[in-house]
């Protein structure tokens, strides 16, 4: 480590990772200190049995933006891995997103127009909109809701339909075709060295300091550093002065399993709500990786209390105006920038993340 820094930043996550590599070529000097014993943050995977594993949650990389995709290139050769998950309601399998597989399956039909005759049909129950339940069923009707949206949405978020606001599902996608790309996006695939080695390459030149808990003796750390990026919480930063912002969290079980293959995917959604977990990931199909054996993860939504990791910003109007007084303070600090989607307590793609990273290191720097 040196005396005296250009950059402090805090967290080598993606948005972190990016602005670090922008600013180490501008001539930069950067220390990055992180809380977790290794880089990457939430995109971090590790490789065992010659599998890829994604350590918190799968990570697929999409984008329309040519300038994004061009850049993350830049680090990575990417795979043609197309994002195909299905649902599991019982012992019925449905293709999503929703579309004329998924509707075929359900309701034994094989024409859009009669797909839409029975959407439109059960959206008509619904007149006013004012739960999330509600407007589920305004837009895919109640025979999708009740099998593939309410024991998957409520498991994740802890409360149940009818006390979600609307705004969590503005639009869902409904497709009148036989096409199972989950994404649009004209680009998307996997890393095929995984994420870890995108991130090893965009911080290559910083001095990295791991398993080390910034807001524990923040003040040391910003003396080291003429200026501070801080990607973590922001109620946090601030020792929670305003009161606590609220998220939903994950546990990660994952399991090594001696067959080849376990689900024949690598997503499979669970959509009732006796099943614990929400979701179970096969890894090595997201890299067609060869093993005699193969690893999943479960995922099971949880009360942030409960793990102390942060992953879904809960955008109520109570979160939003605490939000908005931690963002005041921050924005009064001269010598503090904030970014990604802790820091500014909203959920991010990845490719969105690297924009706003660009951004504000052009911005900056």
């Amino acid at each position: 480590m040196k005396d005296r820094y250009d950059y402090l930043i805090v967290g080598t996550g993606l948005f972190g990772s990016v602005f670090a590599h922008e600013a180490i070529a501008k001539g930069k000097s950067v220390l990055m200190v992180e809380k977790r014993n290794h880089i990457a943050g939430n995109i971090y995977t590790e490789k065992v049995d010659g599998i890829n594993i994604h350590r918190y949650g799968a990570h697929i990389f999409h984008t329309s933006d040519e300038t994004v995709w061009e850049y993350i290139n830049r680090f990575a050769s990417f795979n043609n891995f197309i994002n195909s998950p299905i649902a599991k309601y019982g012992k019925e399998v449905y293709n999503m997103p929703f579309n004329m597989n998924t509707f075929s399956r359900m309701w034994g039909i094989s024409t859009p127009a009669e797909a839409k005759a029975i959407i439109d049909s059960q959206r008509r129950e619904i007149e006013t909109v004012t739960n999330l339940e509600e407007q589920a069923i305004s837009l895919v009707g109640r025979d999708i809701y009740e099998k593939l949206i309410k024991g998957y949405t409520e498991k994740q978020w802890g409360r149940s339909c009818t006390e979600l606001p609307p705004e969590i599902i503005k639009r869902l996608p409904v497709r009148y075709t036989y096409d199972n790309n989950y994404f649009n996006d004209r680009y998307q695939g996997i890393p095929t060295e995984g994420y870890t080695a995108i991130v090893e390459k965009l911080i290559e030149g910083a001095d990295v300091v791991l398993g080390e808990d910034f807001n524990l003796d923040q003040a040391r750390w910003r003396s080291l550093a003429d200026r501070t990026l801080y990607t973590g919480c922001l109620d946090e930063f601030f020792h929670y002065s305003e009161g606590r912002l609220q998220y939903r969290s994950e546990i990660f079980e994952s399991e090594r399993i001696e067959e080849e293959n376990y689900q024949g995917v690598a997503v499979v959604n669970y959509t009732e709500m006796d099943v614990p977990y929400t979701r179970v990931i096969e890894h090595k199909h997201f890299a067609k990786d060869i093993s005699p054996v193969t690893w999943i993860s479960r995922e099971y939504p949880v009360d942030y209390e409960k793990t102390g990791e942060p992953y879904y910003p809960i955008n109520d109007e109570r979160n939003d105006s605490l939000y908005r007084r931690y963002r005041k303070l921050a924005d009064a600090d001269g010598s503090l920038i904030i970014g990604g989607r802790l820091a500014e307590y909203k959920y991010y793609d990845m490719d969105k993340t690297v924009l706003s990273a660009l951004r504000k290191a052009e911005e900056i720097i």
